[in-house]
């Protein structure tokens, strides 16, 4: 399976770091080290600001290093809160900013990412506020700490925020999504099938049949699923099934492909109501996966060898496909791990 070698990561910071962005449109990785940039510099031009008030109008024997603890404190409380709120926050909140505003999730966010993500935050807050103190102050705070300080952002939470961007867009989804952001109904059992899905899919090469109605939330519990898998930097890619059909005949992959991924999601298999007749039939699929001729064991073994999310048209008592779907991938593909999930009419949660 594809894995993302130094080549890809400094070609990509090379890309991110030399070159307009006005003419060739913003990524991911990109948008991160700006995003920190942001963080330092909200952290840091504010800590001249105070410095300032402090040495005019304060008793401060080292304006410039209360300053630095000021500005950083501020910013460590303000992240709290913003980390905070939705753990603790149980009634429901007016705030659409900050806080859920029914107080719950469908799925639970990855309460760990958000905090090493907050984490992160507050430590370029920090390096911020500390290199406007130093150079304000030099006596009063060490070189060797903001050094040290950076080095480590650098190291660790950089390098695996920096990873996993490049894991999410090379991955080529419509749109950016988490799952905690899902926000449809679903049975209690099948939200538990979809977390089975995420702990075990990549080691087990899971297969997951999706079925729902237009509008039913379909294509963004995909994709929403996939990105958490992106996050945990596995090889994710996305797809069309109208743009699979082609590929099916490209014997001259690239690295990063459906042939050579941990996760396949293939979107718009079948559409939903109003079309109430299915337009590629399961043995359709399964003769183009084959270039139509004998069995085509490359592309059927890379499907098999998959974790593999199908999104397909709605389930019901005049749509009575699923079955011919799941013995397809089952009895013709050899796929042992396979679960559907069809989501209800009843659609978007209430607020």
């Amino acid at each position: 399976m594809a894995k993302l070698t130094l080549k890809d990561i400094f070609s990509q910071l090379k890309a991110d770091l030399i070159g307009k962005d006005s003419y060739r449109g913003v990524t991911l990785s990109y948008s991160w080290l700006a995003n920190q940039l942001g963080h330092f510099s909200l952290a840091f031009f504010p800590t001249i600001w105070v410095h300032t008030a402090y040495k005019h109008y304060g008793q401060f024997k080292h304006p410039g290093l209360w300053a630095a603890i000021s500005v950083a404190g501020a910013w460590f409380l303000f992240e709290c809160y913003n980390f905070l709120g939705p753990l603790i926050k149980k009634k429901q909140s007016s705030s659409k900013l900050v806080f859920v505003p029914d107080g719950k999730y469908v799925f639970e966010p990855n309460w760990w990412n958000v905090g090493y993500d907050t984490a992160t935050d507050v430590l370029f807050f920090i390096l911020g506020a500390f290199s406007a103190g130093k150079m304000l102050e030099p006596a009063a705070i060490p070189l060797w700490a903001n050094i040290l300080l950076a080095i480590l952002l650098i190291g660790f939470p950089g390098r695996y925020w920096y990873l996993t961007k490049i894991y999410q867009q090379k991955a080529v989804y419509p749109f950016q999504f988490r799952l905690s952001q899902w926000d449809f109904y679903m049975e209690p059992s099948q939200v538990n099938l979809v977390n089975d899905f995420l702990k075990t899919a990549v080691k087990n090469k899971s297969h997951l049949l999706v079925f729902g109605a237009k509008d039913q939330g379909k294509s963004s519990l995909g994709v929403g699923i996939a990105n958490e898998l992106s996050i945990q930097q596995h090889c994710c890619v996305y797809t069309t099934a109208n743009k699979l059909y082609s590929d099916f005949f490209d014997s001259n992959s690239s690295d990063w492909s459906w042939r050579n991924c941990n996760v396949l999601v293939i979107d718009d298999i079948n559409p939903g109501d109003p079309i109430t007749h299915e337009l590629v039939a399961a043995m359709e699929f399964l003769n183009m996966l084959d270039q139509y001729q004998a069995p085509h064991e490359t592309n059927r073994s890379a499907i098999k060898n998959t974790a593999v999310i199908w999104i397909l048209g709605n389930q019901s008592h005049t749509r009575n496909y699923r079955a011919s779907w799941e013995k397809m991938i089952q009895e013709q593909l050899g796929v042992t791990n396979l679960n559907s999930i069809v989501l209800d009419h009843k659609g978007k949660r209430n607020h």
